[in-house]
């Protein structure tokens, strides 16, 4: 459903990814963790199409409009409505005028935003932006899932109910590739995890039984042996 192969990219002198491999079937979340610098970001801008790599290839089984994406920018329209800007991701994917307006509101209840539907993106807080950009992403119902950090700016409640809408989605079949600090959020999700450092995978495969504390061990040995 996901795949890369060998891929490698440069900012000048500076190696973001290098040989990275791998495939992601439905219904499988990929975590990844790693510091910053380590080329998550990149990986993630290669996945989507919104960077070429210098080297090697990925692709997504539907292509680019298969993809539901959670970047830093939100990707939303300040000027405009939370309401307006949901609809206008929706028409540019396609979602038929009744779909539209059903997943409109299945996502606005979801994320607690109905009391925001009307009110412009540039006049809500830090964690009411990312909870329209998280329902922004998810309007088209995608199968792939690409997520920067979506947890940044949620208050507890806020990550708690995301946490159970994405383990729907992959029990839903839905394939993710998530880059997250939070180790705790990240463990409950995965069912694979990649530690990331100098834009390589320095560890990659199934999570397994362990918890947030073993994960947390085994990242730092494999990253501190990287």
């Amino acid at each position: 459903m996901l795949w890369a192969r060998e891929l490698s990219h440069a900012f000048g002198a500076i190696r973001a990814l290098d040989g990275i491999s791998f495939t992601l079937d439905r219904g499988q979340t990929l975590v990844i963790f790693g510091p910053n610098g380590a080329g998550k970001t990149t990986l993630l801008r290669v996945l989507a199409g919104l960077v070429r790599p210098s080297r090697g290839s990925a692709g997504v089984e539907g292509g680019r409009r298969a993809i539901g994406w959670i970047g830093h920018q939100s990707q939303l329209y300040g000027h405009l409505s939370v309401r307006e800007n949901l609809r206008f991701w929706g028409t540019l994917y396609d979602v038929p005028a009744g779909e539209l307006e059903r997943r409109e509101g299945e996502l606005l209840a979801r994320l607690g935003l109905e009391a925001r539907a009307g009110q412009q993106v540039r006049t809500l807080s830090r964690g009411e932006t990312q909870r329209a950009a998280i329902a922004r992403a998810l309007m088209h119902d995608p199968p792939v899932l690409l997520l920067d950090e979506p947890f940044t700016g949620l208050d507890r409640l806020a990550a708690e109910e995301l946490g159970r809408l994405l383990g729907e989605l992959a029990a839903r079949g839905r394939a993710t590739v998530l880059v997250t600090h939070d180790v705790k959020e990240g463990t409950e999700l995965a069912s694979d995890v990649a530690f990331m450092r100098s834009g390589r995978f320095v560890a990659f495969g199934p999570r397994g039984g362990r918890d947030a504390a073993a994960l947390t061990a085994a990242y730092r040995e494999a990253v501190a042996g990287g």
